[in-house]
């Protein structure tokens, strides 16, 4: 399943912005397995429960991740 449309929050951007050099560079890797792919294993996508239910996550890399609709 690929994904239809990304769009990026602003405070998205500016968190982004300064994350170490190695782990953007890491995102911008998992970004592009989901685009082709968001339940790709490598992506360990999943769905999030308690405030965030309606959301799913896939990780970048240790503690960090990305969260979607």
């Amino acid at each position: 399943m690929k994904a239809e449309q990304i769009y990026y929050h602003p405070r998205f951007q500016k968190a982004f912005s300064s994350l170490p050099k190695i782990i953007r560079d890491k995102a911008k890797q998992q970004e592009k397995i989901f685009r082709e792919n968001i339940l790709d294993p490598r992506l360990k996508t999943h769905k999030l429960h308690g405030k965030l239910k309606n959301l799913w996550s896939f990780s970048v890399s240790g503690q960090y991740r990305v969260i979607f609709i």
